[in-house]
């Protein structure tokens, strides 16, 4: 009897383990393809090609398989990082909190006059173009290089100055340790050339809901085609 009891209680234990393992689920569902871009508004098609107007490929519009994501954090993944970090709301949170959604992120300080408007603009018009029903996979995250004087009163004055203070946006203010670790993560690179000024590089980066980097974007006021299509790609992908 002893002897059974054991052989019961190994399979049921190898059962619950293979169920834990698990990472991947799929949905039945129609395919249908759409250009990314929607230039013909909502039409889709039936088979995969090129948008007529623009002659991007088009892309699923359902997620026929859908990724569960692990438990497990890649080595890749910025959710490794164990700094702490301020949002704008004065709410304290570590990076792994906003695994689940496609990040877009860029890092900025609240005081400069010349690209960091221009990069959040950029941000901005690139969250216009996702299309509406994916826009809650996505999350977009402006993390300041200038932790001492952007506190979260001064990055919410500044989500407000800038039309970017709706849920889809996260500022965070880091410490100083925190914030070139992050940056040196991403490649950016800065330098205080005065208490108030800094120089910085100019990149907006794509990371997949597992916290992995999957695009860059270099430069102000560039084509965001790229960008948007990535973003898209990943969204329907997890």
């Amino acid at each position: 009897m002893k002897t059974l009891k054991y052989i019961l209680l190994l399979v049921v234990t190898a059962t619950l383990l293979s169920s834990c393992n698990s990472s991947t689920s799929k949905e039945s569902s129609k395919e249908e393809y759409q250009c990314p871009m929607k230039c013909e508004g909502d039409k889709v098609y039936a088979e995969e090609g090129v948008c007529p107007v623009c002659e991007m490929k088009l892309r699923p519009t359902s997620k026929v398989i859908k990724k569960v994501l692990s438990t497990m954090i890649s080595d890749e993944s910025i959710f490794n990082l164990t700094s702490k970090w301020n949002t704008q709301d004065g709410k304290e949170i570590a990076l792994k909190e906003l695994k689940g959604k496609t990040l877009v992120m860029v890092m900025i300080y609240t005081t400069c006059k010349a690209a960091c408007p221009r990069l959040t603009a950029d941000m901005r018009n690139i969250e216009e173009k996702i299309p509406t029903d994916l826009k809650n996979d996505v999350a977009f995250v402006l993390v300041s290089i200038d932790p001492e004087n952007d506190t979260p009163k001064k990055l919410k004055e500044f989500a407000k100055e800038n039309f970017i203070d709706n849920k889809q946006w996260t500022l965070l203010q880091g410490t100083e340790s925190g914030v070139r670790e992050f940056a040196n993560v991403l490649a950016v690179k800065y330098k205080q050339i005065s208490p108030l000024d800094f120089s910085h590089s100019n990149i907006i980066s794509v990371f997949n809901p597992e916290g992995e980097l999957v695009h860059q974007q270099e430069g102000l006021g560039v084509d965001n085609n790229e960008t948007i299509t990535k973003i898209i790609e990943t969204v329907k992908t997890y």
